[in-house]
């Protein structure tokens, strides 16, 4: 790595100065709003429990290649009071494997892996990494916000060739959400490794008994936690106990209930993770002086600093690309990313020289409409899955009938049109279709639907952009844990000891999953739901349609405007679209270095609404000034743990390995001024074979991209910054 200064602004030189950067020595302080928690040295040599510092590394937790390939999590000497290592353990076990295909046959411990070097080979055995643990939280003088912040800082840190690795999480992940991308990368690469929640995690509160998750992991009621409170709802003690007595076991998470929009943050959060980098380096490496304190040695004109996440984590690097005005991040890798265009005019999207008729929608948007059809859509033969998948949710075998309701009733309301099942399926896919959705979509809708996770999504989303209370159960949407027949039961003290090592900060069932209160009969989780509107188990149409006219402003089936009586009301859809608005990119990345990679078959986030737009959006608003690269991998979705599936072995491979270089891009042109790949689409080989026994995965499947794409791989931006991909 070459010595890295950059050239920067006024005001980034103001700051440098302020943080070590002129000619006398500054002092290094905590940066503002920031409340140191922790600081420990994970100093692992050998695989052990990892229930103790001396056992734990900063990648693994102690548990190495081989216990990070496990089927199963660690156990907890007592289940119901894990410690805090045990849980911090558990929790880099869980986070670590959940975006990557962590099976041998997929790529895990041979493409990559805590025993993968730099260079791609198997060289570094269990590849525990020792070093230390900064931690802290970030307020925004509420005592609410509490955003989680950590900094490793590996042994093997070179303060000659200093960088950081900035990895906000993935999804609505904790503060360990890209552990297994930027964490594995860039610890690997001798950075520090800057990692933030941005105000999602796992904040369980449970209003049965005021508890809460505390920082470190552990549980204790809200008034026992105090300010070590991760998340509680905003509710008086007298809410509280109505609240409970007409829904008892209800249960709120921080990213869905904490009625602060996290998303708005997502930026300034990630930024802030830097700062936190800076201090805990100058506190580690910074010349001492005799009361304790220590030089700024490291500043932004010294230090490389990559930004690179996937998913939600990516969005957040996008955010914080675009807000930085002190210059601290010099190169961007956004693994598909939710990147939301703030406008959808001066650009425009082709496929193979065929104009995409709508994009750049945001995120909530496209999610309210999959929400509405994809449940009927994923029975249509072009969707169906024809191998039976070994896990029955996958293949949708206990579903069918629910499914074939949705069809049924979206029918009857006019919605789809059709005579039969398969019709109404087929007009359903195709609407998905024109509003952006595209073939290689087809047979995703019914993993995302059977996992719920557009009811998730759509659920959480707009309760968080409206700003909206737990007790609020806007469209008659709450949440609990449920039984196997969706009836609310009591949230098990088990999965609630250990919810912030298993959970995923998400409605997906561990802990609780969406419940419909409006349910004919009674309350039931969404997937039970039976609509009022219609008299059917219909996976619960009616909350979906209340949920999309909260997006749109208008009823979903009449297309009247929403008034102060309606249902939902005018106000509460003002106070979602209010907050769609705060989530939104400017598409000024001020002519940073920038990786965009997405997978072609991401139905998660739509490519015509996200990556694809976002890169026309930025050359509309940019220009030549511009530094995007955008890489789409064929045969690539969203979720690589979707990947060992029976069906999706056969159809899928791994994204994170496009991660992986376009990390190594990044690094190449900042340090050696290589010049970063062309856009283009990655042509990769499937393994085939038999589903749920497809062969294991070789380099020659997932090739690199290349300085030079063959003409039909080329991805161009023309007149009227229109992207322009081949087929």
């Amino acid at each position: 790595m070459q010595a890295h200064f950059k050239t920067l602004s006024p005001l980034a030189l103001a700051v440098l100065a302020a943080c070590g950067g002129g000619d006398d020595p500054i002092t290094n302080a905590l940066p503002a709003n920031l409340t140191q928690q922790s600081i420990a040295t994970y100093s692992a040599t050998a695989v052990g429990k990892g229930d103790t510092a001396a056992t734990q590394d900063l990648l693994t937790g102690g548990l190495g290649k081989t216990g990070l390939g496990a089927p199963a999590a660690p156990t907890y000497a007592d289940p119901l009071n894990p410690t805090a290592l045990e849980l911090r353990r558990n929790a880099l076990y869980a986070n670590y494997r959940a975006i990557i295909d962590y099976t041998v046959k997929g790529g895990y411990s041979v493409l990559y892996g805590p025993n993968i070097d730099n260079s791609y080979a198997d060289t570094l055995g269990e590849g525990l990494i020792p070093g230390k643990e900064y931690v802290a939280t970030l307020d925004d003088g509420s005592g609410r916000k509490n955003v989680v912040l950590a900094v490793q800082i590996p042994t093997s840190f070179n303060v000659d060739k200093p960088c950081i690795v900035v990895g906000p999480s993935s999804g609505s992940r904790g503060v360990y959400g890209a552990i297994g991308t930027a964490g594995e990368w860039g610890l690997k690469h001798g950075c520090a490794v800057a990692y933030t929640d941005a105000g999602k995690g796992v904040g369980l509160y449970d209003p049965m008994d005021d508890t809460v998750n505390q920082i470190d992991g552990t549980r204790a009621t809200r008034s026992v936690a105090g300010a070590l409170s991760f998340f509680a709802a905003n509710i008086s003690e007298g809410v509280r106990k109505l609240f409970t007595a007409v829904y008892p076991n209800r249960v709120a998470v921080k990213h869905a209930h904490s009625q602060m929009n996290p998303e708005k943050d997502w930026g300034t959060d990630t930024l802030a993770s830097i700062r936190y980098a800076f201090y805990a380096l100058n506190q580690e490496y910074g010349q001492a002086a005799a009361n304790g304190s220590h030089q700024a040695r490291f500043n932004a004109g010294n230090t490389l600093v990559i930004a690179g996440s996937a998913s939600n984590g990516g969005a957040a690097i996008l955010h914080a690309a675009e807000q930085d005005s002190e210059g601290l991040i010099d190169g961007i890798v956004a693994d598909e990313p939710s990147a939301q265009p703030a406008s959808t005019s001066g650009y425009g999207v082709q496929v193979g020289g065929t104009a995409v008729p709508l994009f750049g929608k945001p995120l909530l948007d496209a999610f309210s409409v999959a929400n509405l059809y994809q449940p009927c859509a994923a029975l249509a033969p072009a969707a169906a899955m024809t191998e039976v998948s070994v896990y029955n949710y996958m293949s949708l075998t206990g579903m069918n009938a629910r499914g074939a309701n949705r069809c049924t009733a979206l029918a009857a309301k006019g919605l789809v049109t059709g005579a039969t099942t398969a019709e109404q399926a087929t007009d359903a896919l195709q609407r998905l279709r024109d509003y952006g959705y595209t073939p290689e979509n087809d047979t995703m809708h019914n993993a995302h639907y059977a996992l719920g996770n557009a009811t998730i999504i759509t659920t959480m989303y707009t309760n968080a952009f409206g700003r909206f209370s737990v007790v609020d159960n806007v469209c008659g949407m709450s949440a609990a844990q449920a039984n196997a027949t969706g009836d609310v039961v009591p949230l098990s003290a088990t999965i609630k000891a250990q919810s912030f090592a298993q959970a995923n900060g998400t409605l997906n069932g561990t802990p609780a999953t969406v419940i419909y209160e409006s349910s004919v009969g009674g309350a039931k989780s969404w997937a039970w739901g039976v609509s009022p509107s219609t008299g059917l188990a219909d996976l619960s149409l009616d909350p979906a349609l209340c949920q999309r006219a909260l997006v749109t402003g208008k009823d979903a089936v009449t297309g009247a405007d929403l008034t102060a009586s309606s249902t939902p009301t005018l106000a509460q859809s003002q106070a979602v679209q209010a907050g769609m608005k705060e989530a939104l990119l400017s598409g000024n990345l001020r002519g940073k270095p920038t990786l965009i990679v997405a997978g072609r078959s991401d139905a998660l986030v739509p490519l015509n609404h996200s990556e694809r737009a976002y890169m026309a959006f930025n050359r509309s608003v940019e220009g030549d000034k511009s530094q995007v690269s955008y890489i789409e991998v064929e045969n690539a979705q969203h979720f690589d743990t979707f990947v060992p599936f029976s069906g999706f072995d056969t159809r899928f491979v791994p994204l994170h390995v496009y991660f992986n270089h376009a990390m190594d891009a990044m690094h190449a042109k900042l340090t050696q001024g290589t010049a970063l790949p062309p856009s283009q689409v990655v042509r990769t080989t499937p393994r085939g074979g038999v589903p749920g026994l497809a062969p294991a995965i070789t380099a020659a499947n997932v090739p690199n991209f290349v300085a030079t794409p063959a003409a039909g791989d080329r991805i161009e931006i023309g007149a009227g910054n229109v992207i322009n991909l081949p087929n």
